[in-house]
């Protein structure tokens, strides 16, 4: 049995709320830097130009990437042979949110109520999934979450019959619906399979994926890489102005599910897909 200190918790969320916010992960900048590289498009090419830029003021000067610095999805594993003392796991969560969002002077854009609409001041709370795993390491993974992207995510409850295609078909459309208002090059992260909550945990999940690795299922594999090739002809283009480079990448997850259905969720994310990591 392994004791750790909910305050290391605490602290390390906090560290990544500036972290994923300031800086690109280094997955999102070797995706991004190809596609400045590859853009056939003069307009595009300017489009990444100008959002490199930001990127490389961002990270020198200690800023925000992007005004909106996102709601906080916290994913948490704990290992089975962990001890949390010193406090309330999930306080200590909520509190490393508020500090990272009040010291690192981002943002706050999360309202007590989603009618009320009384903004909380800390951006809490915060989104957080827990899971049970073998060990007695701890692992945190940290995705702010801005809504411009959020906004055009969808779930599709397919039949069984629509198939693979009707699979592809769902993806295509969630992108072509959300065009320029997800700020491309977007990430796309797609669920598919379990039921209508766990189809959308699947694509939340997919998108934390470092962009390039593709999912070890031979037939899923070549389906990311269908979808992507076939999401950068729609001709979208970075900042939705045009060109060949719609989206950076395409990472789908998938579960076993009912006979009787075929959830699909599709949660796309701007450019950025702004995540960090730690393991306590």
């Amino acid at each position: 049995m392994r004791t750790i200190q909910v305050e290391a918790v605490r602290d390390a969320v906090r560290d990544m709320c500036i972290e994923a916010n300031y800086r690109l992960s280094p997955d999102m900048r070797c995706v991004f830097d190809a596609a400045c590289r590859s853009e056939k498009s003069p307009l595009g090419r300017r489009i990444l130009e100008q959002l490199s830029e930001n990127l490389e003021i961002a990270a020198s000067e200690d800023i925000p990437i992007c005004q909106d610095t996102g709601m906080a999805v916290v994913f948490l594993e704990a290992g089975q042979d962990v001890h949390f003392e010193g406090g309330s796991l999930e306080e200590a969560v909520q509190e490393g949110i508020r500090r990272g969002y009040t010291e690192g002077y981002l943002r706050k854009s999360v309202v007590k109520d989603p009618i009320l609409r009384e903004n909380t001041k800390d951006n809490t709370p915060g989104v957080i999934h827990y899971r049970i795993v073998a060990g007695e390491q701890v692992r945190i993974r940290v995705a702010p979450k801005g809504f411009g992207s959020e906004n055009m995510s969808r779930v599709f409850m397919l039949k069984p019959a629509d198939g693979l295609e009707g699979v592809k078909n769902a993806v295509l459309t969630a992108v072509k619906d959300a065009g320029p208002n997800a700020c491309p090059p977007m990430v796309v992260g797609v669920g598919v399979g379990g039921t209508f909550e766990k189809c959308a945990l699947l694509a939340k999940q997919a998108l934390l994926r470092p962009a390039g690795e593709h999912s070890e299922i031979p037939y899923v594999r070549e389906t990311e890489e269908e979808l992507l090739a076939r999401i950068n002809a729609t001709g979208i283009g970075p900042g939705g102005l045009g060109g060949t480079t719609t989206a950076l990448a395409v990472n789908i997850n998938t579960y076993p599910t009912h006979i009787a259905g075929l959830p699909v969720a599709v949660n796309i994310c701007c450019h950025v897909n702004r995540h960090a990591e730690r393991v306590l």
